[in-house]
């Protein structure tokens, strides 16, 4: 296998020196914070632009579902290109398709009428947005490629460790994007937006091309191999005792984070000015770099698993709670704690597949585990925006849910914003309890 190659110090048979592969471990992780910059930008952007320009709740909870829904369907396909190709060619695969993405949605946006595009109704604004959201997703295909050179560039013992590093660069993107995006949208407008997408995709082409990973080449494919390999992703992970739980408890906590994905940046822009909000999203987005030098500091000891369930407890009774007031104290607080936790859990899974999924399917399995668990935001999030709008905002505003409980949750659309999330945030408690008492949860930590 080519990972028997890489940690017995050769590459084709040539000798690899360790450090050689911690060189470009770390060339391959400030590409991808390029990469996750430009990816997580472009997406805060557009979200904030369209809300700004439209204010409507379901137009933003289609883009972001549409986003996750994009993410469930490449995945195992570029999942299965991953197995069967060099890293490297994955990479520069997802970078360019990402570009040439990004300068087609600039061409549509400069040529066609700004009154046509920002017609819901018309097709100019579902191909600006769908063209604006294959680029972001072709961007964070590649972390399906880097999970991989995980296994390939570092020691089975510092994995835990390096899925630390991958989330805290994941945090400084969200923290850059968060910032900026919020200042160009406010003060620039989304074009400004999209020629800079354009010219940090094509920085980050031009620093990828030289990197060279050293590893084997893949073994030729059967004839007759499916192009997308579901069964053999699905294979592996039967192999493992309780694998299939946790796949299908982050498909679970996902279906109720469309509900995050649809209406935090509604809920947000009702306290504060979108300015704000982008320099908010700056602060909180140190969350993720905390989190992420936690795993990297520290390890996820022997149990990764029993940190996947604590963590999602933790962020669940957090939900459930910080909306109780219309305060954005309130809001910092809860979300700083949630984002400090993703990329802890995220370490975590990565981490147990990583140590349970032989090298040769680990794209598969990475791939088809992104089609479930982006699968599951996109039912929530097409479907939330409008219930929000149509039952829920009403119901706090001058329905029954303002006389029985509006005295002391308060009243108005943005409080029905905020019900649900506390009743989001209860359900996730119960289940995850529920997944902890399970056969297969004490299945997986024994395998």
């Amino acid at each position: 296998m080519a990972t028997d190659v890489i940690h017995d110090g050769l590459a084709d048979g040539a000798p690899t020196r360790p450090s050689t592969n911690e060189r470009v471990f770390r060339q391959l992780l400030v590409n991808t914070l390029v990469t996750g910059v430009t990816s997580t930008f472009v997406w805060f952007a557009l979200t904030f632009w369209v809300y700004l320009e439209t204010r409507s709740v379901v137009a933003t909870g289609v883009i972001g579902g549409a986003f996750s829904l994009c993410s469930a369907f490449i995945g195992p396909a570029f999942g299965t290109f991953v197995d069967r190709h060099l890293k490297h060619t994955s990479m520069v695969l997802a970078t360019s398709v990402s570009g040439a993405s990004f300068v087609l949605a600039t061409v549509v946006f400069v040529a066609v009428d700004a009154r046509d595009i920002l017609r819901l109704a018309g097709p100019w604004f579902w191909v600006l947005v769908a063209l604006t959201l294959l680029g972001s997703v072709a961007g964070t295909m590649r972390n399906v490629a880097l999970s991989t050179c995980v296994t390939l560039l570092v020691p089975e013992e510092r994995r835990d460790r390096a899925n630390g590093m991958v989330g805290m660069v994941t945090g400084v993107s969200f923290a850059i994007t968060s910032v900026f995006s919020g200042i160009v949208i406010g003060q620039l407008g989304m074009g400004w937006a999209l020629y800079l997408a354009v010219a940090l995709t094509l920085v980050a082409l031009v620093h990828l091309l030289p990197i060279r990973i050293p590893e084997a080449a893949p073994e030729p494919v059967a004839e007759g191999s499916a192009r997308i390999d579901v069964r053999g992703a699905m294979e592996a992970i039967r192999a493992v005792p309780g694998l299939s739980m946790l796949i299908l408890l982050a498909a679970f906590n996902n279906l109720l984070g469309g509900v995050f994905m649809a209406l935090m940046d509604a809920y947000g822009l009702s306290l504060v000015s979108v300015e704000t909000w982008g320099f908010l999203w700056g602060f909180l987005s140190m969350g993720f770099i905390a989190g992420g030098l936690i795993v990297a500091k520290v390890g996820l000891g022997t149990m990764p698993a029993r940190v996947i369930i604590l963590g999602n407890l933790l962020n669940w009774v957090v939900c459930a709670l910080f909306t109780l007031r219309s305060s954005v104290v309130m809001l910092t607080i809860g979300c700083f704690v949630w984002i400090l936790m993703i990329p802890i859990i995220e370490a975590a899974e990565q981490t147990v597949l990583q140590r349970s999924i032989p090298f040769e399917r680990q794209g598969r399995v990475f791939g088809f585990a992104q089609m479930v668990e982006n699968a599951a935001a996109p039912l929530t999030a097409f479907m939330i925006g409008p219930i929000a709008e149509t039952v829920f905002m009403p119901f706090m505003t001058d329905g029954s849910g303002a006389d029985a409980i509006g005295g002391w949750f308060g009243t108005g659309p943005e409080r029905g914003i905020a019900l649900v999330f506390t009743v989001a945030g209860l359900i996730g408690v119960v289940v995850t309890l529920l997944a902890r008492a399970s056969h297969s949860y004490r299945r997986l930590t024994t395998a």
